[in-house]
């Protein structure tokens, strides 16, 4: 299914001892570019992590933002460094005889010290932390998926739509050029008469020219493959998975057959149908940018 690469999706879960909460929100970016903020407890599991969003995303700059709340009493103790105590005190001590100062110092003021008192985290049930996380994760992910498969329904009606009308356009530059060539003929014939007069007119010099000219308009190829282009993007819509990229080369490849007519006509007709032509397949690439 057609997915787009904006998407949202939230999680948590909540035990006795944890609150684990996941949130993903991604845009457009040519490859996948997992951007993860979590607590430094949690960075173990990175790696676990990104395997793990690999498995629902291929594309899309993704920010993950993981929250994590311990309520277990014993997550971090209180650690006492009796020989930095012993130290502090002998300099202490050191100062009050080389200086004659008074040694005012007591238990509270000692504590304060660096190092003296610290706090220190617990070790922690790792396979059980990761079971904790990994519930949420995977929420997280599948509800980022429906956001992208629903925006991406979207995308794609949007494109069927533009493609039948780009399909129309080149259905009228098809039927327009034969009409180039008879106006071209006609006016070659009066301008002949006119220089001419009443001398005869070489019907085989005219209709060589007339050739040369057809040739030299022709757009038959462009269009047949215009059509083809089409065909092939509503084939890739069906498509399960690499589609942005597909449609982002055949989109490409639409753009240059439209330059080409662009390029070869002289008439103001099919001139401004294959601006339109460009202007609607650069509406097509836009959305495209938006698909996974």
């Amino acid at each position: 299914m057609i997915k787009s690469m904006t998407g949202f999706g939230r999680a948590e879960a909540v035990t006795k001892e944890w609150k684990i909460t996941v949130e993903l929100k991604s845009v457009n970016h040519r490859y996948l570019d997992l951007n993860i903020k979590m607590p430094r407890k949690l960075n173990l599991f990175e790696g676990q992590i990104r395997n793990l969003m690999k498995t629902y995303m291929q594309r899309g700059k993704v920010d993950v933002f993981i929250t994590y709340e311990d309520y277990t009493a014993g997550s971090v103790a209180l650690k006492y460094n009796r020989d930095l105590a012993a130290e502090y005190l002998g300099y202490f001590k050191e100062m009050e005889e080389e200086f004659q100062l008074k040694n005012d110092i007591g238990v509270s003021a000692l504590s304060r010290y660096p190092e003296v008192l610290t706090m220190e985290e617990q070790p922690v049930n790792e396979e059980k932390l990761w079971t904790c996380l990994e519930g949420p994760l995977h929420e997280a992910c599948r509800r980022f998926v429906d956001t992208r498969e629903t925006e991406g329904r979207n995308l794609k009606n949007d494109l069927l739509i533009k493609l039948e009308a780009l399909d129309e356009k080149v259905s009228a530059v098809e039927a327009r050029s034969p009409e180039v060539v008879r106006v071209y003929r006609e006016k070659l014939e009066a301008k002949v008469h006119e220089l001419l007069e009443d001398s005869q007119i070489d019907d085989n010099r005219i209709a060589a020219e007339v050739v040369i000219y057809s040739d030299k308009i022709c757009n038959d190829e462009e269009t047949v493959r215009l059509h083809s282009h089409i065909q092939g993007m509503k084939k890739i819509l069906t498509e399960k998975e690499g589609i942005g990229r597909k449609l982002d080369f055949m989109a490409q490849e639409m753009n240059r057959e439209a330059n080409t007519i662009l390029s070869k006509s002289n008439d103001i007709e099919i001139s401004d149908i294959a601006i339109d032509l460009k202007t609607e397949i650069e509406k097509i690439r836009e959305q495209i940018q938006n698909i996974e």
